[in-house]
């Protein structure tokens, strides 16, 4: 096995280092030092774009993906979605995109070229705050999850105040994903405090099914689930 190189540097505007690096193949974004995410358990990451696209009930729904990654999330959301789809990618680096449109574009077959895609490089929150009611889903994959945040400012996005920013972004019948490395119970209180209605999926990312879990939460406003694919 050959020696991880880097490939690429990044720094946010809190002083964290983002790197991108390859070994035979794979690919890792790092955050601080901290694994983010690879292209050795995807899994779990197009799991969120195909169950909130089942879930929805609109026939062209407008979607925000918070967290770009290496773009497994986008690209299961526009193989589940139909040609009157609009999606709005938020990613808080302006390098990350880079990265997706040159190093990693082959990972996913170039998502970022389709005409249903535009891309916002900037905090989801800020884009959150001008979009009232204006989304049918709202997929977020900016951190390791509620109980692993690596940039601060995320956590704001898993408390009460949070969800209710985000409840006031979905429009009727709205859905909401949330991607995690674990469960979070602390987030499950959140969201029964938040009065959503909500599921969790646990989704094995070994390559033999018996590996470790991650964890995506499906959560709505709406007490009755419109939609069969809830």
């Amino acid at each position: 096995m050959g020696h991880w190189v880097e490939l690429a540097h990044a720094v946010t505007r809190n002083g964290d280092a983002m790197t991108l690096r390859e070994r035979d193949g794979e690919f890792e974004i790092r955050f601080n030092g901290w694994e983010l995410m690879s292209n050795r358990s995807s899994l779990s990451e197009a799991m969120l774009g195909r169950l909130v696209c089942k879930a929805l009930v609109r026939h062209a729904p407008s979607i925000l993906i918070g967290g770009l990654g290496m773009g497994y999330t986008l690209r299961a959301a526009l193989d589940s979605l139909g040609p009157d789809a609009r999606i709005l990618v938020s990613e808080l680096l302006p390098a990350v995109v880079e990265w997706n449109r040159g190093t990693l574009a082959s990972l996913t077959s170039r998502p970022l070229d389709d005409h249903r895609v535009a891309v916002r490089s900037g905090s989801v929150v800020d884009v959150l705050a001008v979009h009232r009611h204006g989304f049918d889903a709202i997929l977020l994959d900016v951190d390791n999850g509620p109980d692993a945040v690596l940039y601060e400012p995320n956590r704001f996005l898993y408390s009460a105040v949070g969800l209710e920013l985000i409840a006031s972004a979905l429009a009727t019948h709205g859905v909401l994903g949330v991607w995690s490395a674990d469960r979070s119970p602390g987030f499950e209180h959140v969201l029964d405090a938040a009065g959503m209605t909500w599921r969790r999926v646990d989704v094995a990312v070994g390559r033999d099914g018996n590996g470790p879990e991650h964890t995506i939460y499906l959560a709505r406003t709406d007490p009755d689930p419109p939609c069969a694919g809830w």
